[in-house]
């Protein structure tokens, strides 16, 4: 099956994406001491920021007129966002396996109620990147 523009695209997106969380994961065990807060904050707020957006997602599905659980997607779409601000606050090494952790179990969330929503076929691409991103946020964990 050929992909149109908007799955290329989709799928360019996420694939730097990931290759942001290898470096940044990759750069914390690789720069001097002095530098690690400024890559271990970056590696947070990518991790925070992307836990954010999939929890914004089923806001979106939420919103729609035709949903058949509207109230479960809005209410999903906050638990990221408050958890994602718990960790951004915690130090690095404890907020980095936190949100390693909210990654994974959103994806687990998401394998349930996606495919309610017709956003099954999306399904792998969600997780090559959550396995990118919980393990670079282990990783970067590990460097701090």
């Amino acid at each position: 099956m050929q992909k149109n523009s908007t799955e290329i695209l989709v799928h360019r997106v996420a694939y730097v994406g990931m290759a942001v969380y290898v470096l940044l994961a990759l750069l914390i065990w690789l720069v001097p001491d002095n530098l690690h807060p400024f890559i271990a904050i970056s590696l947070v707020g990518l991790a925070a920021t992307h836990a954010t957006f999939l929890g914004g997602i089923h806001g979106g599905i939420g919103l729609h007129m035709d949903s058949p659980t509207p109230r479960k997607n809005i209410a999903l779409a906050t638990i990221p966002a408050f958890l994602s601000w718990i960790a951004i606050i915690m130090p690095a090494y404890a907020g980095l396996p936190l949100l390693g952790l909210l990654l994974a179990v959103w994806c687990v969330v998401d394998h349930k109620t996606w495919p309610e929503a017709g956003l099954a076929a999306w399904l792998p691409l969600r997780l090559h990147t959550t396995i990118a991103a919980v393990l670079s946020c282990l990783l970067g964990a590990a460097g701090t």
